[in-house]
């Protein structure tokens, strides 16, 4: 896995209303979390954690990171531990980091992917239901997979892929149930009839009450989620 380059400062400024100013201004406020020692305040440009972000290993990248006042360090090797977004302009908001050794493992959760088509869909009209759609592994940083692929050639209707059919790459543990099921193929009817059924106990709603509810609940959530980061920073 190649190494994504990111320049950020040490960061003096606290609480809500200075993290404002620093997110008007484009930049995202951050923590860095180091095994024994305080955790590291920071700033990043918005645009260039955003290019970070936009590799095939997705929120899995490996960063040298370049902190502008940084005594103790020239460069840190991190990872992300979160990511704090307004859910109304996806835009970030906050950003945890953790500092990793290259020499020990660490568990991460990476994308699961079908490959190739199966025969069940392909020669007996079934339907795919890809049901876990990422895995947990464990491995060395320099190990993380972008993805993990499933054969899925040979899975007819009825027939199902569990998590230990998974073959992971060298050097790669999944973690997990064996026994929980990744991909399975299904009759259309069967499907179907799946989806129309409700819940037992349970009306379906009117569509239109639903995208009422969905919105209050996302406005409900966006207004919960904009003071979690300064909350951090207020503790301290």
């Amino acid at each position: 896995m190649d190494f994504v380059e990111l320049k950020a400062s040490l960061r003096e400024e606290k609480g809500k209303e200075k993290n404002k100013k620093l997110r008007t201004a484009g930049l995202v406020p951050g923590v860095v979390y180091r095994k024994g020692e305080a955790t590291l305040s920071l700033k990043v440009d918005s645009k260039s954690l955003s290019k970070a972000l936009h590799t095939d290993a997705g929120e899995n990248v490996i960063i040298k990171l370049f902190v502008e006042g940084d005594k103790k360090k020239k460069e840190r090797i991190v990872v992300i531990k979160e990511l704090q977004r307004n859910p109304f302009k996806d835009t970030l908001v906050h950003l945890d980091l953790n500092e990793i050794s290259l020499t020990e493992t660490l568990k991460v959760k990476v994308p699961l992917m079908a490959k190739g088509e199966a025969i069940g869909v392909k020669q007996e009209d079934g339907v795919l239901q890809h049901v876990m759609w990422e895995v947990e592994v464990e491995c060395l940083p320099t190990n993380i997979p972008d993805k993990i692929e499933v054969d899925i050639t040979n899975l007819k209707i009825g027939g199902t892929l569990s998590m230990k059919d998974i073959l992971p790459p060298e050097g790669v543990k999944i973690l997990g149930d064996p026994e929980s099921i990744i991909f399975s193929v299904e009759h259309v009817k069967t499907v179907e009839e799946a989806v129309a059924a409700p819940a037992e106990g349970e009306a379906l709603e009117p569509e239109l009450i639903r995208e009422k509810k969905e919105k209050e609940e996302a406005e409900e959530e966006a207004k919960a989620e904009a003071p979690k980061a300064e909350k951090k920073e207020e503790k301290k």
